[in-house]
């Protein structure tokens, strides 16, 4: 499985964020965006995503459908206050389909087993983000973006996000990732995008 774009264009707001943008992802590959804040990083996510249509170029994904795999976790936790920790995590399993790891398994990989009766809106930023994250144990998707995943996260919780990485990886997952800096991925390849509106890939 390989994710592809070629020249991809992206305007908002009037303004132009990259164009001519292009790369690659394998499977069993992380790869990063960086750039300043307003430089497309979450614009770009969306794109693949399809939540975001795009405004020239292309993208693909070898050996399967984008629609099918993409699972987009935001840099909000998109948690709903009303539901319960468990009812939150069983509403975007249904919703996306394919269940890998049972509920209470992921809740306790998240250490949010014994908050699961809980409603969300008790929660801490942390724990609402660690609850975003217990989805991609339960979902059974390839194609991970991931907003600036480890904010909020304590140092426990950053740790428990690379484990999932790694075996994601490992299974021949990828992950797109925007963050500005604060995940020790050295082995992730990178994408840099800057207010110059030039756009590359290393």
């Amino acid at each position: 499985m390989r994710l592809i774009a070629e020249n991809l264009r992206c305007v908002r707001g009037g303004r132009e964020l990259y164009d001519g943008l292009s790369f690659s992802a394998a499977a069993g590959e992380i790869l990063l965006l960086t750039g300043p804040n307003g430089a497309g990083k979450t614009s770009l996510l969306r794109q693949i995503a399809g939540l975001l249509p795009l405004d020239g170029g292309a993208l693909r994904l070898e050996g399967g459908e984008i629609a099918d795999e993409a699972h987009f976790v935001g840099h909000a936790a998109a948690v709903k206050d009303a539901l319960t920790v468990a009812e939150n995590l069983a509403f975007w399993s249904t919703l996306y389909g394919r269940e890998s790891l049972p509920l209470g398994a992921a809740l306790e990989r998240l250490r949010l087993q014994a908050l699961e009766n809980l409603p969300a809106r008790v929660l801490s930023a942390g724990q609402k983000r660690r609850l975003a994250l217990a989805r991609l144990l339960t979902i059974s998707r390839k194609l991970w973006l991931l907003d600036e995943p480890d904010a909020a996260l304590d140092k426990e919780g950053r740790d428990t996000l690379l484990g999932i990485l790694t075996e994601h990886r490992a299974r021949g997952g990828i992950a797109v990732i925007a963050s500005h800096g604060t995940l020790p991925l050295a082995s992730a390849s990178h994408v840099s995008l800057g207010n110059d509106a030039d756009a590359r890939a290393a």
